[in-house]
């Protein structure tokens, strides 16, 4: 059996709120030095529930991760907690592509791994929370597409999930191949070890341009972004005094009822 398992570097949440610019002009977010990117959470979530099915029936691993300055320090933690290959999709041309032009690159790099029974994405992105890209691959791919899973279980050569909803959950089942979106309540990645970060030196780690993937062209994007802006937040505080308690409660409730509050 081999799983994929899409992985994507975001910025820190966890980073002050400060080291948090963008620039208005270009639309972009503006990388603060000195805060390292992270694996999206949610994406940890999914490489988890790959490792879960490795561990109880054997399989192959590969973590790919598109973009275009990738840090592999960061990318590599997907093989120190248990991953067998690393695929880096890095190139400049990929630096401005929105969701549905990213599942195109990223199912071009499914295909040239070939056989793959399982694809594991996080159920959003943890900057732009879109919740796009795992349905995406697996429209392109024609294959079912399980989305929020909380639990993944092989089962007579199926997959069996518990997937979220609004009032608990639900079980569904799907044959191969197919597209698992992964929620935080599966649970969080495995801690890496010592002995694991040594493995990981000694494991594969390939990179591919967009040449290698013999895209005649990019994806068309299917969105725009229009403005990129971090909101301002005002708070207006008015007072109400009075000579007694009593008159300045009455004036607070003169001005709740002009405001139509009372």
């Amino acid at each position: 059996m081999q799983i994929v398992v899409c992985v994507k570097q975001i910025l820190d949440p966890e980073m002050p709120r400060s080291a948090f610019k963008i620039d208005p002009e270009a639309k972009r977010v503006v990388p603060p030095r000195g805060t390292p990117p992270v694996l999206s959470p949610f994406d940890e979530n999914a490489l988890e529930a790959a490792l879960r099915i490795k561990d109880q029936h054997g399989a192959k691993v590969i973590a790919i991760s598109m973009g275009s300055t990738l840090a592999q320090p960061v990318l590599r933690k997907t093989l120190a907690a248990g991953a067998d290959e690393l695929v880096l999709i890095e190139d400049r041309v990929f630096q401005d592509v929105d969701s549905f032009a990213s599942a195109g690159i990223l199912v071009s790099a499914i295909r040239k791994i070939g056989d793959v029974d399982i694809i594991f994405t996080g159920r959003q992105a943890a900057d732009w929370d879109s919740g796009i890209t795992g349905c995406a691959i697996a429209e392109e791919l024609g294959v079912p597409c399980i989305t929020v899973a909380r639990k993944v279980e092989m089962t007579d050569g199926q997959v069996r999930v518990e997937r979220v909803v609004a009032d608990g959950f639900e079980i569904v089942q799907a044959s191969l191949p197919c597209v698992i979106t992964v929620d935080s309540a599966l649970g969080e990645l495995r801690q890496v070890t010592l002995q694991g970060l040594s493995a990981a030196r000694k494991k594969p780690l390939h990179v591919w341009k967009a040449a290698d993937l013999h895209l005649p062209s990019l994806p068309r994007p299917r969105g725009e972004l229009l403005d990129l802006y971090v909101p301002k937040h005002e708070t207006v505080c008015e007072v109400i005094n009075g000579k007694t308690p009593e008159e300045a409660a009455t004036r607070l409730a003169d001005r709740l009822h002009e405001e139509g509050l009372l």
